[in-house]
């Protein structure tokens, strides 16, 4: 090749790429302007700010919701932006940074770099985060962000030096801040260094997922890659680390000494004990980390040979046509049936392999139905049958629960003179209405009209806390809901009836079975400072609780 510096270009085109998909996905949007970040400046200094919030929760290993990033990004506006923004407005950028800038909609992102030695362009996939499902509160599924090999790149290559250098030179300005006793740096430096670790431990998982799938689309050239970077990083690290945690603490333990039996630490002392408790925990989890990274090295590389083999045996087996090998021999010398045996004798010759898996013998054991050859019928479990139909009627009978405090919510709304109602009035107008009844809102007076089976207004919105709780946030959630929409999508679009709670069907299903005349549901929290309050609501269990929420506007539009 005559000019060598342009090797290897299509990785440095890789790197230039994840900047451009960034500011093309952003640039020209005019839902920035409505926020008041008129300046590229501001855009792209908000998109890096979001991005390292999701780094340090994908770090701490903790979740990464929308709501959680909306809080973050009005937490930021009110102390240094300063711009005109709520909560919502905010929770509302921050889903367009995380869903649209950094993720197109979900519409995969490339960027073709040219390829010198090979002379042709080479088409990369960037991708910045990805998402998986979490429960939050074990009961509300949402939705949790986390960063990708290329979203960490794009965060920690600010330095040009090569993979095989990062952790090295990381580690070199690590040992030069403990030496010194910058130990504020100190904590960045180590969070780089794991980081990398971390990196490097999702490539070997990344390489295992593709051999999985099919071992020909692993190069040999990617898996020398992943095998020299698993050398570098395991060569001595381990101990190294295992020598910073040892100063660390000896030096921690100096402070808390001298802070019980010399003097009380001043502020910069206590500072630095807090930095070295913080540098010792990541120390702790770099040493884990390495360790899983030795131990899915040698899982890589025994993974990688015996997909090969299957692959290479695959070669030595001889294919054959049932139909010109077998049914026409047979139909034009009959007598063959008779000596099928030494046919068919072969595919019966070896024992299937028998695998234990751990961890079926962990997961929670359902009845399951047992299979009899009696009759040549299925003979189902005794009580499974009950169980089932059980389950089935608890689950009728939440879903009504759901669909009674619904109705309640949107029929209040329509009933009102502007078609919108706030959970303040609405709370006031059934309180009032069941005084006027004679009615006292009392746990004894609850407890007997359970007995007699009676459900009053206030039980119907409020028939338990999860329940109200997840018809509020999924309407919060939708925000604007456009019935049209619904309907257009429901005849479009042939699914499935979910066995739980969907805001969007019953919401159809309400229209259509009581006659409710809507255009359009809308659904906002009222900055007003009130806290609504509910009392006496049972929860799943039936223990009574108070329910404290936000004040929020219900408005139908006819």
């Amino acid at each position: 090749m005559q000019y060598e510096f342009l090797k290897q270009f299509p990785k440095r085109m890789k790197h230039a790429g994840a900047y451009m998909i960034l500011f093309a996905n952003s640039s020209q949007k005019t839902i920035w302007k409505q926020y008041g970040f008129l300046k590229l400046d501001e855009q792209v200094n908000m998109i890096f700010a979001v991005m390292l919030y999701i780094m340090e929760q994908s770090l701490k290993e903790e979740n990464c919701t929308i709501d959680d990033i909306g809080a973050y990004m009005d937490s930021l506006n009110m102390r240094y932006f300063g711009k005109n923004m709520g909560y919502e407005d905010c929770k509302s950028l921050g889903d367009f940074i995380v869903n649209v800038v950094l993720s197109n909609e979900g519409r995969p992102m490339y960027f073709d770099g040219y390829d010198f030695e090979e002379r042709a362009y080479q088409t990369m996939n960037i991708s910045y985060v990805a998402n998986r499902i979490v429960y939050v509160d074990s009961e509300v599924r949402r939705t949790s962000y986390y960063l990708t090999e290329d979203g960490y790149n794009l965060l920690l290559s600010t330095l040009e030096i090569e993979n095989n250098m990062k952790l090295t030179i990381h580690e070199m300005i690590f040992k030069l801040h403990l030496e010194k006793q910058s130990y504020d740096r100190a904590v960045d430096d180590i969070k780089n260094v794991f980081n990398l670790l971390r990196i490097q431990l999702q490539k070997i998982e990344e390489a295992m997922s593709r051999i999985r799938r099919n071992a020909l689309s692993y190069s040999v050239a990617d898996y020398e890659s992943v095998l020299e970077a698993n050398l570098d990083t395991i060569s001595d690290t381990k101990q190294k680390f295992q020598g910073y945690r040892e100063l660390v603490m000896s030096r921690a333990k100096e402070l808390e000494e001298m802070n019980l039996n010399v003097r009380r630490l001043d502020e910069k002392e206590e500072e630095k004990l807090n930095n070295l408790s913080i540098i010792e925990g990541y120390l702790n989890r770099t040493i884990d980390e390495h360790q899983k990274i030795l131990s899915s090295h040698f899982d890589l590389k025994s993974l990688y040979t015996r997909e090969l083999e299957q692959l290479s045996q695959m070669s030595f087996i001889r294919r054959f046509s049932l139909r010109n090998e077998l049914y026409e021999k047979l139909l034009m010398q009959p007598e063959g049936l008779g000596r099928m045996e030494i046919f068919l004798r072969p595919l019966f010759g070896n024992e299937p392999d028998k695998i234990y898996n751990l961890k079926k013998s962990t997961e929670l054991q359902r009845p399951v139905r047992k299979k009899e050859t009696e009759d040549g019928e299925a003979v189902m479990e005794f009580g499974d049958e009950r169980w089932m139909e059980e389950e089935e009627q608890l689950r009728r009978e939440k879903l009504v629960k759901y669909e009674g405090s619904l109705k309640m919510l949107l029929q209040a709304a329509l009933a009102s003179e502007n078609g919108e109602i706030s959970l303040e009035a609405l709370k006031e107008n059934i309180l009032s209405q069941e005084a006027g009844d004679g009615t006292e809102n009392s746990v004894n007076d609850d407890m007997k009209r359970e007995a007699e089976g009676k459900d009053t207004a206030y039980e119907t919105l409020l028939p338990n806390v999860q329940i109200f709780k997840e018809i509020m946030v999924e309407l919060l959630k939708g925000r604007e809901i456009d019935m049209e929409v619904l309907r257009e999508e429901r005849r479009n679009y042939i699914s499935e009836a979910s066995g739980g709670f969907q805001l969007n069907e019953m919401l159809l299903n309400l229209a259509e079975t009581y006659g409710l005349q809507m255009r359009k549901v809308e659904a906002y929290r009222i900055e007003d400072g009130k806290v609504v309050t509910f009392e006496h609501v049972p929860d799943e269990t039936g223990r009574r609780k108070t329910i404290c929420c936000s004040n929020v506007l219900i408005r139908v539009t006819t």
